[in-house]
């Protein structure tokens, strides 16, 4: 393929509306052939995206100072600067330069007395909000009400899409683990070929929702092609899949390569969300995926244990001088 498709979802998230099977449809189609598509006609309002875009970036014109004083602390969550993380799990390049990237990240936001936080598990804890920058906690926490309900939607159009009822996956993220990552990539110089701005990678988990500001840089690289680019369309986001939908479905569905490199001549924002089950989720092959002739290729996995390894071998901060890993 030398494009992606695009999906207009006609303003519904609704599984049984009229058109949500053709939805249903065309996702299987591209997702079980390219791994990514443009969606349209979501519920995200643009309002609350751009609000969620400015307060990106003036969290990231902040002082450094101030940024690091909400560094990233071992529950992943906070900032994290320029350079700091390097793709070494990468399956389909070798990766020895950090991504020259800098972001903020949010997990799932929990309650103070939630059982999980007060106990310590891994990965749940407080999220570190800026609080100097002006109304970003309100500004940001609507656009993740309304991108997780989109996220939600596409789960159930990838259960109808392999013959399940709409709702057969929603338990496996009632404590969903998810991530908005607030990315700023600064100008690549053209004779900086060494320096990549993201190293080519596939997403560890089931569903990642781009959204893109006008700089472009996206490049994707289908089954036995080249890379070819993903221009920003107004108003879209960009899904793809990640390993564990690749897992689950047996290999149906293809968690392809992606990489960003910045030559705009300026600077890049974009806000991709992972929406990935809960960490106790046992993702094995669903129903549909397999039979005599396509037995099982994966042995069941927690969803944690291997969300949890990837994050240990691809972020310093995770890494005690002694060269442990942390386990929060």
């Amino acid at each position: 393929m030398t494009s992606i498709p695009l999906i207009d979802l006609h303003g519904s998230i609704d599984p049984h509306a009229p058109l949500a099977r053709e939805s249903a449809a065309r996702l299987h189609e591209a997702l079980s052939t390219i791994g990514f598509t443009y969606i349209a006609g979501h519920n995200v309002a643009p309002a609350s995206r751009d609000a969620a875009f400015a307060a990106s970036r003036e969290f990231h014109a902040s002082p450094l100072e101030r940024k690091q004083s909400v560094a990233i602390n071992g529950f992943h969550r906070g900032y994290m600067g320029m350079a700091t993380s390097t793709i070494v799990t990468s399956s389909v390049a070798k990766v020895t330069r950090p991504n020259m990237s800098e972001s903020l990240m949010l997990m799932h936001e929990l309650p103070p007395d939630d059982p999980g936080l007060l106990a310590g598990l891994p990965l749940q804890g407080p999220n570190q909000w800026p609080g100097w920058v002006p109304d970003f906690k309100p500004r940001v926490t609507r656009y993740i009400a309304e991108v997780d309900a989109l996220s939600r939607y596409v789960v159930q159009l990838i259960a109808m899409s392999l013959g399940l009822p709409a709702h057969a996956l929603d338990h496996h993220f009632e404590r969903p683990t998810t991530f908005l990552r607030l990315l700023h990539y600064p100008p690549q110089a053209p004779q900086e070929d060494e320096q990549i701005g993201s190293a080519p990678h596939t997403d560890y988990g089931v569903v990642t929702l781009l959204a893109q500001d006008d700089a472009g840089g996206l490049q994707v690289r289908p089954r036995g092609g080249d890379w070819i680019e993903a221009p920003p369309i107004p108003d879209t986001y960009v899904l793809n899949v990640g390993d564990m939908l690749a897992r689950w479905t047996n290999g149906r569905f293809v968690s392809t390569p992606h990489r960003v490199i910045n030559r705009s001549g300026g600077d890049r924002y974009s806000l991709p969300y992972f929406f990935d089950p809960g960490m106790d989720a046992l993702i094995e092959c669903l129903p549909t995926c397999t039979d005599e002739a396509n037995p099982p290729r994966h042995a069941p996995v927690r969803y944690g244990n291997y969300l949890l390894d990837r994050l240990n071998r691809n972020y310093d901060y995770r890494r005690a001088p002694s060269g442990d890993a942390v386990t929060a």
